[in-house]
């Protein structure tokens, strides 16, 4: 199972056509970058300080905009909800999960870069 797993990691070379290694940057064949390939690394302390002051920032700043959505929506109703109690311990968590999030984000993606 395991080798056809590897099998399917491969596409074609948008140059040659020659068939490379998912993950492959430059064609081994032709020389050619890939396209969509993209090296950028991500800060995990700059995630952490945008999802501090305003949750969901960490999340767009990584490229995970659907999340960051969703962590600032969940942070607005919260504030509503201010006004019940629960809206206080809810804030709070929610605060803390975005922070923390953006900073683990930001890691997995630099991982996966190695």
């Amino acid at each position: 199972m395991r080798r056809k797993e590897m099998e399917k990691e491969t596409k074609y070379c948008h140059n040659c056509s020659t068939e490379i290694d998912k993950r492959a940057v430059i064609c081994p064949s032709c020389g050619v970058q890939q396209v969509g390939v993209t090296l950028s690394s991500k800060n995990e302390g700059l995630a952490a300080v945008l999802s501090f002051f305003i949750t969901g920032a960490g999340q767009i700043y990584n490229g995970r905009i659907g999340k960051g959505i969703l962590f600032f929506i969940a942070m607005v109703i919260s504030w509503f909800l201010c006004s019940i109690v629960i809206g206080v311990p809810m804030l709070i968590i929610i605060w803390i999960c975005g922070i923390f999030d953006a900073y683990n984000e930001a890691k997995k993606i630099n991982a996966q870069l190695i």
